[in-house]
């Protein structure tokens, strides 16, 4: 068969990210082909949003296709398929919805990894690991000043978003953690693994046009075991 621009494309962004990471996700194509961009998913990320087809810049048709597409390649490639859980950054955990309708079937097949077989059974194992660990709360160092969603109370430094608006960490119920400056990379990780509950604290960089990672919020416990 003879195949469409579009399908040629999708198998395209498809075979580049499996040999860029060993497994392809539906979202990382969606980025690939440029139908996402990298706030709008962070929006989606962060429950700002109902659902992620509200962010996708292309019609239902296209998404539709590119879905079957990557199955169809992913089938044909002899790749695994692992279905991974999508929460939002936010306190709550709250699962993530990619379509508006929130079908069961279509919600899986855009949760559902495809991994590569030349993985070692270890290797998948600590893949899916990684991939089902909720993602890290994230807390903005504001360049601008704002005010709490919640509390109405003039914010500080640092905001979290959540929903449609920004909370002081108080309301968060991030406010008892520390700050951990970012720059050393193994004390970081072991306070990262010691901490119950951790924030990665960002900023955003006007010349470079994109957030920038700070350092790391972390129960005042897990800093001492650094030390």
């Amino acid at each position: 068969m003879v195949s469409t621009p579009l399908e040629d494309r999708v198998v395209t962004a498809a075979e580049a990210l499996l040999a860029e990471q060993h497994y392809v996700s539906p979202v990382d194509v969606l980025l690939r082909l440029g139908w996402l961009a990298p706030p709008h998913l962070d929006h989606w990320r962060q429950g700002r949003v109902p659902c992620l087809e509200r962010m996708v810049q292309a019609g239902l048709g296209k998404q539709s296709t590119a879905m079957r597409v990557l199955r169809s390649w992913a089938v044909r490639r002899g790749l695994t398929p692992s279905e991974t859980g999508y929460v939002t950054r936010t306190r709550d955990r709250r699962p993530l919805r990619f379509r508006v309708r929130g079908k069961p079937a279509i919600e899986r097949a855009y949760r559902t990894h495809w991994v590569s077989p030349e993985l070692s059974a270890r290797e998948q194992e600590r893949l899916a690991e990684r991939q089902s660990r909720p993602p890290d709360l994230v807390v903005v160092d504001a360049l601008n000043d704002w005010i709490c969603a919640r509390c109405a109370a003039t914010g500080g430094d640092l905001l979290h978003m959540h929903d449609d608006g920004p909370l002081c960490l108080h309301c968060a119920g991030l406010d008892h953690l520390v700050f951990l400056p970012a720059g050393d990379a193994r004390r970081t990780r072991r306070a990262h693994r010691a901490s119950t509950l951790t924030a990665v604290v960002v900023r955003f960089s006007t010349s470079r046009k994109r957030y920038e990672r700070q350092g790391l919020l972390v129960e005042p416990g897990a800093v001492d075991t650094t030390d």
